[in-house]
């Protein structure tokens, strides 16, 4: 026979039951409550960095030798044939381009540097540190100078063919590094910085015996400019990050737990190798894309995404589009600057993000030293 419980115990038993379940749905009801809340801060965040953007925007566009007021801007954009020729020219031929590159080109940097960061674990890897941009301005500079095509097929876009590969083969160089016994994180930046003299060195035996036109294409490369902007290389940015974000962001989930090591992103079912070697192709394009049509442009894809690691955290769902977004305003009001400094002249864009990024890639390195040393 089992054994009699008491009636009054078995009540205080049922209650505490009862108690116990009710503090249960408590605390799961206050984890969704704080996880809607920081959803709603995270799209609030968005909209207002989306909405940032669009002012800046529209302030590159005003920006120039040829004064226009914000009214009229917004006027030409909105209704083009109602406005005067040389307005229309301006805006639309001219500067709203460059305007819409420079979005383009630094959403593409800020994506890569993002991925870069998370795929290697380098919190100071990006395109430009890590030598990819300098591996693609050598194989543009390769189709420049010898006209040399590096994928078979590619017809016009040779050039940015060229640097596409270049940039893939350095990607799985340090891939390769990834893989060695005893090499650390600060052990890759190191790689990517005799990766970035080597093939600056390379770069400047094409210089010693290009034309001076050749000469004049090379040093464009390297100094970056968004004059050369024109709606068909704007499709072409848009159409390779509708390519690549969707798919970066499909993969969200893999990337945060990447974030938190290898062995445990393995044991949760994510496959390291086939993810590391498909982000680094996507990673390769954009950085190449981006090179081939504004020139090595640096240390956009280091800070913009420390920006977004400062506002969202490490949760990619968050992290990547505000990547993305801040590459894209740093751009942006980089394009601004470059025509403010003096009327009249347009600075190179990649002297301007040097200046601003150098000293923010310092205090990066001083805080990591800090951290190694506690």
């Amino acid at each position: 026979m089992g054994r009699f419980i008491p009636a009054r115990i078995l009540h205080e038993l049922v209650e505490m039951m009862s108690f116990t379940s009710m503090q249960l749905l408590g605390g799961v009801d206050v984890l969704v409550g704080n996880y809607r809340k920081r959803s709603f801060r995270r799209l609030l965040l968005l909209l207002s960095a989306v909405a940032l953007l669009t002012v800046t925007v529209l302030v590159d566009v005003m920006t120039g030798p040829a004064s226009l007021s914000f009214p009229d801007v917004i006027s030409i954009i909105l209704d083009p044939a109602g406005a005067p020729a040389q307005h229309r020219v301006i805006v639309w031929d001219l500067r709203l381009p460059i305007a819409i590159m420079a979005v383009c080109v630094g959403a593409m940097l800020g994506v890569a540097g993002a991925e870069m960061q998370t795929i290697l674990n380098n919190p100071l890897a990006d395109p430009f540190t890590l030598g990819l941009s300098s591996a693609a301005s050598f194989g543009a500079a390769l189709a420049i100078v010898l006209q040399w095509s590096l994928i078979p097929g590619a017809g016009v876009f040779f050039v940015t063919g060229n640097a596409f590969a270049m940039a893939m083969v350095t990607s799985l160089a340090l891939y390769g590094f990834t893989k060695l016994r005893g090499v650390t994180p600060e052990a890759m930046i190191l790689v990517g910085i005799a990766m970035l003299f080597t093939f600056n060195a390379l770069l400047a035996l094409l210089q010693y015996g290009a034309s001076e036109l050749q000469l004049a294409q090379i040093i464009f490369w390297q100094l970056g400019s968004l004059a050369r902007a024109s709606w068909g290389k704007v499709v072409t940015c848009v159409i390779v990050l509708a390519i690549v974000l969707p798919y970066f962001m499909s993969r969200s989930w893999s990337l945060t737990a990447l974030r938190m090591g290898e062995e445990k992103a393995a044991s949760l079912g994510v496959n390291v190798s086939f993810l590391r070697l498909s982000v680094l192709a996507g990673v390769s394009l954009l950085a190449a894309v981006a090179v081939s049509f504004v020139g090595a442009v640096a240390f956009v894809g280091l800070v913009g995404p420390h920006i977004a690691r400062i506002i969202v955290g490490e949760d990619q769902r968050g992290f990547l589009p505000f990547s993305a977004l801040a590459g894209a305003l740093i751009m942006s009001g980089t394009s601004i600057v470059s025509k403010a400094i003096t009327p009249g002249v347009i600075y190179p864009i990649g002297m301007i993000t040097s200046l601003i990024g150098i000293p923010f890639f310092i205090s990066l390195i001083l805080s990591q030293r800090q951290r190694h040393w506690q």
